[in-house]
């Protein structure tokens, strides 16, 4: 189970966890429009929809290629929904001393199963280095924020660019795998 191929198969039925807490348990949107604006009219359980929809399709292109250029999409995707959302959750928590919702699964459901797949990434070859590991930690970080300033649009070209990626670089990668 320690397997990337594994690991990676958690993450959308940890989103879904995560999406109960912040949208069933407690109101994640009340919290946030309550301390920024309010940019993403797509409603809550279509962001479920989607996200998820996204990760399994990442991870069905990883699991049939099963090489760097698919995992670096998978590892993308999960650094900008789920490790730099939980960095999100656990600062602004303490920012607006305000409890935001999904900080309790983003602490003991997300940083602990992502950091299980990135250490499954390192041992298995998918990523060979602390600069790739850190060029996937900024480029989830910025489309995070860029998502959280311009909203869902950001989602689209996050798709788009994550394919070219794919294309561009899939013989390359797969070659030094």
């Amino acid at each position: 189970m320690k397997e990337f191929r594994n690991l990676i198969v958690l993450a959308p039925l940890i989103y879904a966890i995560h999406h109960f807490e912040e949208h069933i348990i407690f109101n994640f949107r009340d919290w946030r429009t309550s301390h920024f604006s309010d940019n993403n009219s797509i409603p809550t359980e279509a962001v479920l929809i989607i996200l998820i929809s996204l990760i399994l399709v990442f991870i069905f292109i990883h699991l049939i290629k099963d090489n760097r250029a698919s995992a670096t999409l998978v590892l993308f995707f999960l650094m900008t929904t789920q490790v730099v959302n939980a960095f999100f959750h656990i600062f602004f928590s303490f920012y607006f001393s305000d409890f935001s919702p999904g900080t309790v699964t983003a602490v003991i459901l997300y940083l602990p199963v992502n950091f299980l797949i990135m250490q499954a990434a390192f041992k298995e070859g998918y990523l060979k280095s602390y600069f790739e590991y850190g060029c996937i930690a900024f480029l989830g970080t910025t489309t995070f924020i860029l998502f959280e300033i311009f909203g869902p649009g950001i989602i689209g070209l996050a798709i788009i660019f994550s394919l070219m990626y794919y294309f561009y670089f899939n013989k390359r990668l797969s070659n030094n795998k």
